[in-house]
């Protein structure tokens, strides 16, 4: 019993660390500034699902489909790196608030941010899908199992919770506090999108030097 409770905390201290619910908050805020509170939720709601699916998928295929597409963690890492520096870009030029969603507009806003950005990279990102892929090998008996798959479970309940009390602290800020978090995010955004690239373009420089 002592055994299952250790493992099961650190399974969820690591998914917690790497899917870093109270960083993915601000940026959630900021995207979906212009929506109602309706809205909101659901775009919370369908990025933690569908995050959740994504890691329990790579739980179980991870190593088969990287194996089979010959890709690594690195280009995930590098490709999750332009995504971000492209999404602070916007932001810290606030032409997130510059554009007004339409009403007819905001059903399609929603299914494409609450995927990429919000649910692949921001939530489900490179860290988590390594840390997923590689606890569940290490996971061999059934109490292992349900440790790994409680703490996915229970680290993206959090995570939905937080991004759903956002809207709270959305109404608490105003629209001046909005502008001025936006681009202070979009700041911090490009510098995890500096780190995500060169996380992963490192290992793979290194390796062509070898070859050499």
């Amino acid at each position: 019993m002592n055994e299952f409770l250790t493992t099961g905390i650190l399974y969820f201290t690591s998914f917690f660390t790497l899917i870093n619910p109270i960083g993915t908050m601000p940026v959630f805020m900021t995207m979906t500034r212009d929506l109602s509170e309706k809205d909101r939720t659901k775009t919370a709601r369908k990025a933690s699902l569908v995050a959740l699916l994504t890691i329990i998928g790579f739980a179980f295929t991870g190593q088969f489909l990287f194996k089979f597409f010959g890709i690594s963690i690195n280009s995930l890492r590098i490709v999750g790196g332009i995504i971000f520096f492209m999404m602070g870009m916007d932001m810290l030029q606030a032409r997130l608030g510059k554009v007004k969603i339409a009403e007819s507009e905001v059903r399609t806003y929603v299914n494409d941010i609450s995927i990429t950005p919000l649910a692949i990279p921001m939530i489900c990102g490179p860290g988590a899908i390594t840390n997923a892929i590689v606890l569940m090998e290490d996971s061999n008996t059934i109490p292992l199992k349900i440790a790994f798959f409680g703490s996915i479970v229970l680290v993206i309940l959090i995570t939905y919770f937080i991004l759903f009390f956002s809207s709270k602290i959305l109404r608490f800020m105003g629209d001046t506090g909005k502008n001025v978090m936006m681009r202070l995010m979009g700041l911090i955004v490009m510098v995890i999108a500096v780190e995500f690239f060169f996380s992963g373009l490192k290992p793979i420089i290194v390796d062509i030097y070898r070859m050499l």
